[in-house]
This record gives C-alpha cells, sequence and structure tokens, in this order.
C-alpha cells in the first residue's frame, strides 16, 4: 500500500521490478545473451532483490557466504558457471544454488516461515511450515550438518523474536498516543489515505477495528509512509525496514546486518525515537491545555501540490464517496 499510494514518477524501482521479473524470462536470463552460466551468478538477483525493504543483496554480500563467492568468482575450478546447478560444485552457495537448488524455477518453494518480508512470523509449529524448515536444512546439509543449520534457523527465530517485541512496543506508544487525542496530525486532519479514507495509518485490519481508530466497524487500514505524523513514519521504518534487514540479515548469515546496519541498533534507535516524540507530544498537550491554546493542524497536512497526486486524494476527487474497496473489481483483487 505505501508504494500504491504514490504517484508512478515516486514508484520507479517498484514497478520496474514488479512488471518484469514475474513476467519475463529476459529478466534473469540477459536479452542477446540468455546464457544460463550468465543467469547463475549471484549479480543477476541483486537488479531487484535490494534496498530498504528487501535488503537481500546486501545481506548475502557481507555475508560470509558472499565474501566466499566475491574473491572466487572469478576462479573457473570454484565456481563453474558452466555446469548445471543440479550437478555445480561450488566452493561457496550463490543465490541461486540455494534459492533455486537443482535448477528449480520456483524461488518460492525453499520460502521460510517468515511472511511481508520478514516483517511478521507465521506459526512454526503448523506441519506446513516444520515442512519449509526441514527443507531448509536439506539445503544448508550440503555443506554443514543438519545440526548446524538448524542452529542457524534457530539463531534467527531468536534475532526475530526479539525484533517483534521492539516492534510492538514501538506500536503501542504510537497507539496510546493516538488513542488519547494526542497525534500530530490525526487522521481527520489529513489528506485521505491510498485507500480515500481518514484512517489511522497503523490501523491493520481487526487488529485496531473500529471508530476510535477513525472507521467504521470491518474497515481496515494500513501502513502508510507519506503525509502521516512523524511517530507513525518512525513505526513504519521500524517495522518495514530494520525488522526486514534482522530477518534477511540472520536468513543469510549475515551477522553484521542484522546487528549493526540498521537491524537490532536501528530497532532500537526508533524505539528510543517513537517514545521520545510521544513525550514531546503529551508535553505540549499539557502545555497547550493550562494556557488555554486550541491547537489546530496546518492546512498542508489537507493540501498539497504532492498531496493532490496521491492515490486517496484522486479517489475522493473523481470518485465522491467512494474508495478503493468500492473500485475493486472483485473481492479479493487487493490480496492478489
Amino acid at each position: 500500500a505505501w508504494s500504491i499510494e504514490r504517484p508512478p514518477g515516486d514508484t520507479a524501482g517498484c514497478t520496474f521490478c514488479h512488471t518484469s521479473s514475474e513476467e519475463r524470462c529476459s529478466t534473469c536470463h540477459q536479452r542477446h545473451q540468455f546464457n544460463p552460466a550468465v543467469a547463475r551468478h549471484s549479480e543477476q538477483c541483486k537488479a531487484c532483490h535490494w534496498g530498504k525493504d528487501h535488503r537481500d543483496w546486501e545481506a548475502y554480500d557481507i555475508s560470509i557466504h558472499g565474501v566466499v563467492y566475491q574473491v572466487n568468482k572469478w576462479n573457473p575450478a570454484e565456481f563453474d558457471f558452466s555446469k548445471k546447478l543440479a550437478d555445480a560444485d561450488y566452493v561457496g552457495p550463490t543465490c541461486q544454488y540455494c534459492h533455486m537448488r537443482g535448477g528449480h524455477h520456483n524461488v518460492q518453494r525453499l520460502s521460510t516461515v517468515y511472511t511481508s518480508m520478514g516483517m511478521s512470523n507465521a506459526d512454526r509449529g503448523a506441519p506446513l511450515w516444520k515442512e519449509k524448515r526441514d527443507t531448509w536444512v536439506s539445503v544448508c546439509d550440503d555443506c554443514h550438518s543438519p545440526r548446524f543449520a538448524r542452529e542457524n534457523l534457530q539463531a534467527m527465530d531468536e534475532a526475530c523474536k526479539d525484533a517483534g517485541l521492539k516492534y510492538t512496543e514501538t506500536f503501542k506508544v504510537a497507539e496510546n498516543l493516538m488513542l488519547d487525542g494526542m497525534g500530530e496530525p490525526m487522521p481527520k486532519d489529513l489528506a485521505p489515505d491510498w485507500s480515500g479514507q481518514h484512517i489511522w495509518s497503523l490501523k491493520i485490519g481487526a487488529y485496531h477495528d473500529g471508530p476510535k481508530y477513525g472507521s467504521a466497524q470491518g474497515e481496515s487500514g494500513e501502513l502508510r509512509m507519506s503525509n502521516c505524523s512523524d511517530i507513525e513514519r518512525i513505526c513504519f521504518e521500524s517495522v518495514g525496514y530494520w525488522m526486514t534487514y534482522i530477518m534477511k540479515g540472520m536468513a543469510h548469515g549475515s551477522w553484521n546486518d542484522a546487528t549493526y546496519c540498521d537491524g537490532s541498533f536501528g530497532m532500537d534507535r526508533w524505539l528510543v525515537k517513537a517514545k521520545a516524540a510521544s513525550e514531546q507530544a503529551r508535553r505540549f498537550t499539557a502545555l497547550e491545555k493550562k494556557t488555554g491554546i486550541n491547537w489546530v493542524p496546518s492546512e498542508f497536512w489537507r493540501k498539497g501540490d504532492y498531496l493532490e497526486q496521491l492515490t486517496g486524494t484522486r479517489i475522493v476527487k473523481e470518485f465522491p464517496g467512494k474508495t478503493i474497496f468500492d473500485l475493486c473489481p472483485e473481492p479479493g483483487w487487493l490480496d492478489t
């Protein structure tokens, strides 16, 4: 949602990948070459799988596996890319070796129990997730012992669990501020969100349901990164960026990325920022109440040249009384 709410020029990085890699062979098998040996290099994945909210390349590149790859990739004795993945005897894993094991093109076949790019954790006890974890271990034990692989999975679980504690606490600070009427600004004071509604930007489905969150019963909100209060943006970055860094770093054996490079240390910093923003808002509210000041948000939160280009504003203008949910071609459209 934080992409589709924005004007097309803002989301070139989203659309160039999401309209090519999912549909065309030439995204990985470069045009004019279409050489499988080229497609077996990790750099092929780098074009799309990097950046703030899907930090795969960075996590791999500075991991021990990535370093082994970078210093040996020119040596055919260590990395013979002329061989099929099923026959390859690499000195270290490439992206393709693990995620497309044996040349299988369904990359998600080896996905883990973490969803939404690491921002949430599925039920690890369900049979489906046990099967996925066992499959993960079966890939790692090409080079490592199964015990080593399971220990690293457990380490990832612990890191993500700690991140989840910070994530929920950060959101709770923002939620309490909003419920006490001290959010700056409040949903009603903002331009419409991506759906054409005035709903609290951290309201996600049934977790924050009902009028006290600025919506009718059953209406759903979504994370928002533009034209929202500072504390809400902090929450967005905490889970959308730093929590993802932690999961991606741990999954790829990049301990530095999971900890220092805005991973767990970043979440620490953003939790403090959220608390500081909340504290300041509460102090300002107390002072305004004592001095009789009636604070009214500035008009630039509602209107502006840039805001006029956002999806929600255009829906309200072009389809009065409608939301994006009314305009969906069929139920479940947004889920696909």
